[in-house]
């Protein structure tokens, strides 16, 4: 016991004994480290706001779009089909909203010219939308009844339109429809799964008619369904709306767009924990060439402790244990380093920062605790203890190797 603890003694002798040498032999080991932490943790983190949308909003949302053969220029639903939909089994709620092409949206007369080159999106919505999109409104109202019944001038706005038009929450505000005046009476959140409505403009289908004679029919629908049923829903919903006729409906479920960038993430971490794989290989190197140079400087070091009667056993386990000793310290401090990365790059993305990340490798998932802590840090610092351990070898055979005799002409 004694002669090992010896062994570890004159080993850290000799990294602190050089400490600048010692901390640019640590840098492979770090940057790699840190670069698979941070990889890993930043992808996550950028995920864990995704999880936290995707919690709030579900993923049960379909939307289902009349394809060209309801209509040759403007396709359209018949106008019961969101009753039609409601009655099917496995829907929770349905909205309709229909899409009104050439309608030109300005603030004011002299900004129409500009708006007529960037269209602004205007849309007729029922009294559902708000609940089956789960938007929460910012400022004012809904449309009531009296819009939906009368076919009022009103129109609720998207926050990104919202603040396009300066528009502030109480102002008694108009806005021009192909040159009729909207009073806009309400602006609404951001709506993640679907965000062309943040730039939006939504009337009352009976204005739309009156005002553009567009019909009541809708467009698109937005349905919530059964969270265990959703697939069998969307298969469904053809039938339901066309009645088994032959007209195209095509369905999609929003929320697969962002879960499919999750797994673009993914990707992502993988190839730049790669990069942090080479960075340590790289760094090995760096210890192997280094360490070769320090035994021939220390070489009359070498032949002193031989001639005291030490092994050839014993002079390579010292400089292993140095090469370990680099590897444990700048895998340790790499740790540290992606963690403030981490933290530091989620504070300024406004994420929520994951430090107990997940590394796939193909069908692999890296996931699970060993003692407390999670599995992508103990990977990393095993990769940094195994790449010096490696690296020291060649150094740690060259040492034992030497003669006393030799060291006298090498010092």
């Amino acid at each position: 016991m004694r002669s090992v603890l010896d062994l570890i003694s004159v080993a850290l002798s000799g990294l602190t004994s050089r400490v600048s040498r010692t901390l640019l032999i640590m840098l492979g080991p770090i940057i790699g480290v840190s670069a698979i932490v941070a990889a890993v943790g930043l992808t996550e983190s950028a995920k864990g706001d995704l999880q936290a949308d995707l919690a709030e909003l579900g993923t049960n949302l379909i939307t289902a779009d009349a394809a060209g053969s309801f209509g040759a220029q403007n396709p359209s639903f018949p106008e019961d089909v969101v009753e039609r939909v409601s009655s099917l089994s496995g829907v929770e709620s349905v909205t309709g909203v229909r899409a009104l092409d050439g309608i030109i949206t300005s603030p004011y007369d002299a900004a129409t010219t500009y708006y007529t080159a960037f269209p602004t999106p205007v849309l007729t919505a029922d009294p559902g939308f708000l609940e089956v999109m789960q938007i929460e409104l910012l400022s004012g109202r809904w449309l009531n009844d009296f819009d939906y019944e009368n076919g009022a001038r009103v129109a609720v706005i998207g926050v990104d339109i919202a603040n396009e038009f300066n528009y502030l929450a109480g102002d008694n505000r108009t806005l021009l429809l192909d040159g009729l005046e909207f009073g806009i009476v309400g602006v609404y959140d951001n709506v993640r799964l679907a965000d062309a409505f943040n730039t939006s403009v939504l009337i009352p289908p009976l204005a739309a008619d009156n005002e553009f004679d567009t019909g009541l029919e809708t467009n698109t629908l937005y349905i919530r369904a059964d969270p265990e049923r959703v697939e069998e829903v969307e298969d469904n919903l053809p039938i339901a709306i066309n009645l088994g006729g032959s007209e195209e409906v095509n369905t999609s479920i929003p929320s697969d767009a962002l879960e499919a960038s999750a797994k673009a993430d993914s990707t992502l971490q993988v190839i730049v924990a790669s990069m942090g794989i080479l960075a340590l290989i790289v760094g090995g190197v760096g210890i192997a060439n280094v360490m070769s140079i320090s035994v021939i400087q220390r070489s009359a070091e070498i032949g002193i402790r031989r001639a005291l009667g030490h092994g050839r056993g014993l002079i390579a386990w010292q400089f292993l244990l140095e090469a370990v000793a680099v590897g444990f310290f700048g895998g340790l401090a790499g740790v540290g380093v992606g963690i403030f990365i981490v933290v530091f790059a989620s504070r300024i993305f406004d994420w929520t920062h994951v430090l107990d990340p997940v590394l796939v490798i193909g069908s692999l998932e890296f996931s699970s605790h060993s003692m407390g802590v999670p599995t992508v840090y103990l990977l990393g610092m095993g990769a940094a203890l195994l790449t010096s351990v490696v690296a020291g070898l060649y150094p740690s055979v060259k040492a034992a190797r030497l003669e006393p005799l030799e060291t006298l002409r090498l010092g």
